[in-house]
This record gives structure tokens, C-alpha cells and sequence, in this order.
């Protein structure tokens, strides 16, 4: 099918009632719980022991990454979020839970606490000058080597179902720890309360495993996720693009596929209907990419399962990856930021 672009293909009074109604809905996030620590400093000056920079340390901030940064968009925007996951009793561990008890909208009773795991890390240490924004110059990864019991997996798996049968729609965030499996996603599926539409809305973000999901309302990779997947390169290239979209929509079996191209906006893929390319929202002077996935998921989540079309609900998530992408660090977007951008977009 031919490509469509436009950007004003929706009503936008049919959006501002979308993001109202995002208050009505509850969803199960399941997924990889991450930590995303930031440590801050300025340039002091160059080491004399290496070639590198020395920093005058500044403060360090932690915020939940992955399915946490998800819940917290979730919420964020409006909703309820059910988080359901691992994490575990170090410090890393007990600080994001607070900042995600801290949401208020945010129900973790779903996460497991295994007294030996040790929760994922990514530390990004950032440099600048008094007067400029800080820079990002390393990022260490601490992945856990804590492999999960049967017995943990039962309660993991246990307090998904119980919180999917009373949630809207299924979130899930996979960043390939073996947490999630598409077995338990098919059964946390069935559990699903029809919520406003009498349809559940399933969605799957995962960084290396899309492909062993089947069956979901809708996916949303990014253009390098997709490329990995198949081997291939995208970048200008509409019609590779299109061949990538189509083939993860039919092996996929989903509903809709939305994948996300950074600066070139996203593309929309639904079975017997015309693509969709819609630009970015704002600037393409990009600040941080940091969790953006996270925010449109949750956003394309929300809106599904408030009863938006596939176009509807990438709209609004364009709207909120565009907003997101120019806040530093893992940031989420609020409903009347989201407001704002469909009332000023003309």
C-alpha cells in the first residue's frame, strides 16, 4: 500500500477527550524493572594520570528505567499504573520503589523482592561547565547475575494475573533479562478487564525478543529494533521501511505496529490500510533519547484501551515523544503538557 502523510488527519478535539478519559483507565505494566542513576559534575580540569577529565562532583539523582519508567509515564498521564516485576532489597532497589511510591498512581505491590538479586543499573555520569548543560560521558552497566527461582516466577507470575483481571490493558516492557516470557504475557492476555471499550489493549516493547510475541493490539519498536531484527538498514529508505513494517505486522500478528525514527517521526503499519507517516512533534534538535520508548508506549496504551484508533493513539504518542525528548534524563510527560501540544500544533 501506497504511504500516507499528513498531519492533521485527526480531530484534535477527538484527542483532548482521549487524554480526559486516560483518568478512567488501569493498567498491568510487566517488565524489567531498571535503575537509571545519573551522577552530575563539572569540568574541573584534565587528569595528569590519563587523558581525561576530571569532575568536581555535583549530586546524583535516581529514577526508575524500563517497565518503571513506563509506570511512571502511565501515571504521569493520568492513569493507573499496576507494576509487576522484580527488584531487589539493595539500595538500588529500595530508592526506585520509593520513587515510584512517590507517583502516587502507582500500585508496586506486584513487584517481587528477592533477598539475592541485585537490580539492573545503568549509570550515566554527565559533565558540563557552570554555564552549559551537562553532557553525557559514560554510561557503566551493572546487569544482575541473580538468575530468578521457580518460586519467584510463581509469585511474579501470580500477581500478574491478579493484577491484569483488574486492569484495562497489559503494558509490557522487555529488556531481555528472561524476566518476561510470551507464555505468561498470553495468560496475563486472557485476564484482561474490556475496560471502556470492551476490548483489552495489549502492547509489547521489547529490545531483542519481539518477534516470540503473537496477538497484541499493537508494538512499538524503534527504527534500530527494527533493523536488528531483520538485518537491515532503513534510514532514508521508505520502501525497506515499508517491506520491515509489513512483515512485523503479518509474523506479529498485532493489530497495529508504530515504529518510532527518532528525528524522522514515526510510521504506522495496520493491516489493509495505507501507512501512516506522521513528522515529529517540535524540534528535531533532539536533547535525550533517554526512556523515550517508555513514553510512547505508555501513551499509545492509554489511548488504545480509552478507545482510540491506532492513528488516534500514535498521534497522541507522537505528541508525547516529542515532548519527552527534550527534557534530560528519563523524564515522563504530564496530561496538560499533553494538552498543550495538541491545542498549540496548528
Amino acid at each position: 500500500m501506497s504511504p500516507r502523510r499528513n498531519t492533521h488527519a485527526v480531530d484534535p478535539g477527538r484527542l483532548l477527550e482521549l487524554v480526559d478519559a486516560f483518568a478512567s483507565i488501569r493498567v498491568t505494566v510487566f517488565g524489567d524493572l531498571l535503575v537509571d542513576e545519573f551522577i552530575y559534575g563539572e569540568v574541573a580540569r584534565v587528569s595528569r594520570e590519563a587523558p581525561v577529565l576530571i569532575l568536581d562532583y555535583d549530586s546524583t539523582e535516581i529514577v526508575p528505567g524500563g517497565a518503571g519508567n513506563a509506570a511512571n509515564n502511565v501515571a504521569a498521564l493520568g492513569g493507573s499504573a499496576m507494576a509487576v516485576g522484580v527488584a531487589g532489597r539493595d539500595e538500588s532497589g529500595r530508592r526506585v520503589l520509593e520513587a515510584m511510591r512517590d507517583r502516587g498512581r502507582i500500585d508496586a505491590r506486584g513487584i517481587v523482592r528477592p533477598s539475592s538479586y541485585r537490580t539492573p543499573t545503568k549509570t550515566r555520569i554527565l559533565a558540563g561547565g557552570v554555564h552549559s548543560a551537562k553532557q553525557q560521558v559514560v554510561r557503566i552497566d551493572r546487569a544482575t547475575r541473580s538468575a530468578l527461582g521457580d518460586a519467584d516466577r510463581r509469585a511474579i507470575e501470580s500477581r500478574l494475573l491478579t493484577a491484569a483481571a483488574r486492569s484495562h490493558a497489559l503494558l509490557v516492557s522487555d529488556y531481555g533479562t528472561g524476566l518476561v516470557t510470551s507464555s505468561a504475557v498470553a495468560r496475563a492476555k486472557r485476564r484482561l478487564n474490556g475496560g471502556l471499550t470492551g476490548r483489552p489493549a495489549v502492547l509489547v516493547d521489547s529490545r531483542y525478543g519481539l518477534l516470540r510475541f503473537r496477538g497484541m493490539t499493537a508494538c512499538t519498536p524503534n527504527e534500530s529494533e527494527v533493523e536488528h531484527l531483520f538485518g537491515i538498514k532503513i534510514g532514508e529508505n521508505v520502501r525497506v521501511l515499508e517491506k520491515a513494517g509489513r512483515e512485523l505486522l503479518s509474523r506479529t500478528r498485532a493489530a497495529a505496529v508504530l515504529v518510532t525514527r527518532g528525528s524522522r517521526g514515526m510510521a504506522l503499519f495496520e493491516r489493509d490500510r495505507p501507512t501512516v507517516h506522521i513528522p515529529i512533534f517540535g524540534s528535531d534538535q533532539i536533547a535525550d533519547v533517554t526512556g523515550a520508548g517508555d513514553t510512547v508506549i505508555a501513551t499509545m496504551t492509554l489511548a488504545l484501551a480509552a478507545g482510540a484508533t491506532p492513528e488516534e493513539a500514535a498521534r497522541l504518542a507522537n505528541y508525547a515523544g516529542g515532548i519527552v525528548v527534550m527534557k534530560r534524563g528519563t523524564a515522563t510527560v504530564g496530561a496538560e503538557e499533553l494538552r498543550q501540544a495538541i491545542l498549540s500544533d496548528d
